[in-house]
């Protein structure tokens, strides 16, 4: 599998009604998530909400969203993240300490209750990164 890059925006508590917005502009298929069918939700309140939405366009697009939960900070300004993903656990597990080196790192990467390994980190530039490595089957 290669490597995919893509844009991952940031919401707050509306990221299901944005995503299905982008799904009538662009078309293609959606998936949603929520906290708390990922058991996730450390606020009952956002059960509901969006804890991982991916587009997926007939033309090659991805975009990717979710809430940010009330522990997590939410900056207007500051509402993408880059989304690194694929199978190669050793080139990206490179990317991501290359990455938070002289930056700082958000989630280690580590296994994720969802099966994958997963982390952020946010760069020497404060550009902010998720990295995937799906498991293997």
């Amino acid at each position: 599998m290669q490597i995919i890059l893509n844009p991952y925006i940031s919401f707050k508590d509306n990221a299901r009604e944005a995503l299905t917005f982008y799904k009538e502009v662009f078309g293609g298929e959606l998936t949603l998530s929520t906290f708390g069918e990922s058991k996730m939700a450390d606020d009952p309140n956002e059960a509901d909400n969006i804890m991982h939405g991916m587009l997926k366009t007939d033309n090659g697009l991805t975009l990717m969203g979710a809430d940010t939960p009330k522990q997590m900070e939410y900056q207007d300004g500051a509402r993408i993240s880059i989304s690194l993903s694929g199978d190669n656990h050793d080139e990206l597990s490179g990317y991501f300490q290359k990455l938070s080196t002289g930056g700082a790192v958000t989630i280690p990467l580590e296994k994720a209750p969802w099966g994958d390994t997963f982390g952020m980190c946010t760069d020497q530039f404060g550009v902010h990164w998720m990295v995937n490595i799906t498991s293997e089957k």
